[in-house]
């Protein structure tokens, strides 16, 4: 019976110290940026409205202006993606959270939300 007891409460204090850590370290399946950028994103203000749409392929559309550019895109990494539209690849620093997509280059910076 105190063997029993014992392990109880050994179980119930591994599983209270484990639940106590950051949630950053603890990694959720298809939470990856790579995974997070899928979707359809907006930027802008009507009259000015950009969306980017990307899909789990690497195939992306920008529509601005009604007119749709069709490309391609890939993430060499976590906070880099490679963009190519109309034939020209771009290199942009990325930030994508499940509501934000924060893309910069040469100094530029659009923030686009999740639709």
């Amino acid at each position: 019976m105190k063997t029993r007891f014992a392990f109880v409460v050994l179980t119930c204090v591994v599983l209270f110290v484990s639940g106590c850590g950051s949630s950053a370290q603890i990694p959720i399946i298809g939470s990856s940026p790579q995974s997070l950028i899928v979707g359809k994103w907006e930027a802008g203000e009507v009259g000015g409205l950009v969306t980017a749409e990307f899909s789990k392929d690497g195939k992306a559309n920008l529509t601005m202006f009604g007119r749709t550019l069709e490309g391609t895109y890939k993430m060499p990494s976590d906070d880099e993606m490679e963009w190519t539209l109309n034939g020209k690849t771009t290199k942009y620093k990325v930030k994508v959270t499940a509501t934000t997509l924060v893309v910069s280059s040469e100094g530029k910076t659009v923030t686009y939300k999740k639709v």
